[in-house]
């Protein structure tokens, strides 16, 4: 299996990029997570918020795993213990099918897409800035497979 994750923004600064190699190094291949970047789109005075998120989305699903399971990004998303991610990996890892978790841009992500993906979470109450929430997605999917094999780096 392997989890996606779909980011629209490019360009992030080293540190982003170094945490997140950093945690995604840590996978076994069989769980091995891959970043897709997808370049935003620019809004301008033509542009509606509406309009450029449904731009985004034709990149977003063009880079998607065919037939995988989708999880949306948002801040009205259902709000994930790390345990429940753990259980969630877990029964993901026997259905087979890749898992994508999709990060939307500055304006979110198309209300049709959520509306049809698999599920709805959301990584924090707080607004982050988006290059943080791959880091802080990496570390948990790092932090949820450790728990499902007893390794130590997750302590109760």
């Amino acid at each position: 299996m392997q989890l996606v994750i779909a980011a629209v923004g490019h360009k992030m600064p080293a540190w982003i990029e170094s945490g997140f190699n950093e945690y995604a190094k840590r996978m076994p291949p069989e769980c091995r997570i891959v970043l897709k970047e997808i370049k935003p789109i620019e809004r301008s005075d033509s542009k509606t918020a509406e309009t450029v998120m449904r731009g985004e989305r034709s990149k977003i699903e063009s880079a998607l795993p065919k037939g995988c399971r989708v999880v949306a990004l948002d801040e009205r998303g259902r709000d994930l213990t790390t345990m429940q991610l753990a259980q969630s990996l877990t029964q993901w890892r026997q259905d087979g099918r890749d898992v994508a978790f999709v990060i939307g841009g500055a304006d979110g992500l198309d209300a049709e897409f959520k509306a049809q993906a698999d599920l709805q979470i959301r990584i924090s109450s707080l607004t982050l800035p988006h290059g943080m929430v791959r880091v802080l997605l990496a570390e948990q999917l790092y932090r949820a497979w450790s728990i499902t094999q007893n390794h130590p780096y997750h302590r109760v």
